[in-house]
């Protein structure tokens, strides 16, 4: 065993409930604390001074300097493995120029799947490691990682066989979803609901049969797939034992009630998401992910978080790091300028970055610091665990622990 310590404070998120609105004075805040670890689980939690004269001959690793400790941070969605570049796609909507002027012009998701489609697997293996470290940092150690720049059989298998390659190279914990349903590819031929089928008869057969993902997702949009279309797939998805997520009401309403309908594990994006859905959505085990990094590279409205928490929704909180609508990947200062904008607490910014992004994962063995959980957790050299968003990101990452290991 190790005594960890001692922390100025440990910001545990032990007592917080998984849905609904949260205050700060919930929170549980151990002064001079310590964590005692036992192999990849937490021990014990408790004042530094006390644990180490309770627990005799065990390994101790000194905190030096002031600094406090929260758990690591889930990442619930992202797309960080594409090849190419899409900055000149940001700086002509920057400029003022449509989608559709974009794509014609040779960006948008095409040009990440052309040029994903082109990258060797080693080039793609090098860049998806390089962000995950930059994840890393950032004190994040769950990561999920999404397919869906391939959109044919081989480039969607090329994908996810990267993906599980690169877990093989890191300590962090990805969670790979197949989202070959992010759009009809231009080479595709036939219609919205043949490339369904194609989905589901000759790429999710093969993901099941290489054990590359255990998650299904959609981008249902008027641009990419239409709801009764998409509800249909979805259906089938999970009468082949996928879980599944939605990419839903990014710019229309309406696609977060088929998420709930269909029992998804998280409707992310929720930016057009209108009231009456939003009460649907808190009625539901469905987790309702705020995306701001969308907002944010896009100049979009945000997800309407204070609305979803007040009606008692489950609220997670992700970076879409993407090429195109969200290439910064900083969860902590979208995370912050998230709450700025929509009024959030402190305690709901970490718990939507924590255990509730977890449970969108169906990972309920970590996001807290309590007795039992993973042993992952993220310090900051500060006396006051509000200065981490206070200071929207600036405020780097001290220590990163993974299984009660330094990373």
């Amino acid at each position: 065993m190790k005594l960890i310590g001692p922390f100025k404070q440990v910001i545990t998120l032990a007592n917080l409930p998984l849905r609904g609105k949260l205050s700060d004075e919930q929170l549980e805040i151990i002064t001079d604390g310590g964590i005692l670890v036992n192999n990849d689980k937490i021990r014990q939690l408790g004042n530094f001074e006390t644990l180490k004269s309770e627990n005799q001959n065990i390994e101790i690793e000194t905190v030096e300097g002031e600094q406090i400790v929260l758990p690591a941070f889930v990442d619930s969605h992202t797309h960080i493995c594409f090849g190419g570049n899409r900055a000149n796609d940001f700086a002509m909507r920057n400029a003022g120029k449509t989608y559709l002027e974009i794509a014609e012009s040779g960006g948008g998701i095409w040009s990440s799947v052309q040029h994903t489609r082109n990258a060797s697997e080693e080039e793609l293996l090098k860049t998806l490691l390089e962000r995950i470290d930059f994840l890393i940092s950032l004190g994040i150690t769950t990561i999920e990682v999404k397919s869906g720049y391939g959109l044919d059989v081989e480039n969607e298998l090329k994908m996810l066989r990267i993906i599980k390659k690169a877990q093989g190279k890191t300590k962090a914990t990805l969670v790979p979803t197949c989202l070959s349903a992010h759009l009809k590819p231009r080479d595709f031929d036939g219609n919205n609901e043949e490339y369904l089928q194609y989905i589901l008869t000759e790429i999710l057969p093969k993901v099941k049969e290489e054990n590359l993902a255990k998650r299904v997702d959609i981008f249902i949009e008027k641009s990419a797939f239409q709801p009764e279309e998409s509800k249909s797939f979805l259906l089938k998805t999970k009468d082949l034992g996928f879980e599944i997520t939605v990419h839903a009401d990014q710019f229309t309403p309406g696609s977060s009630r088929i998420a709930v309908e269909v029992g998804a594990k998280s409707a992310d994006h929720l930016e057009a998401t209108i009231d009456e859905d939003i009460e649907f959505l808190a009625q539901s085990e469905t987790v309702a992910t705020a995306l701001p990094g969308a907002s944010l590279g896009l100049g979009e409205k945000f997800t309407p978080a204070r609305k979803l928490l007040d009606a008692g929704a489950i609220v997670a909180i992700a970076s879409d790091w993407n090429p195109g609508s969200a290439p910064m990947g900083n969860l902590i200062t979208q995370a912050s300028i998230l709450a700025t904008f929509e009024k959030l607490t402190t305690a709901e910014v970490l718990a939507g970055m924590t255990f509730r992004s977890a449970f969108a994962l169906g990972l309920e063995d970590r996001g807290k610091l309590a007795e039992g959980l993973k042993a992952d957790f993220v310090t900051f050299k500060t006396n006051n665990f509000q200065n981490v968003l206070y200071n929207q990101g600036s405020l780097k990452v001290e220590s990163v622990y993974i299984d009660g290991q330094k990373v």
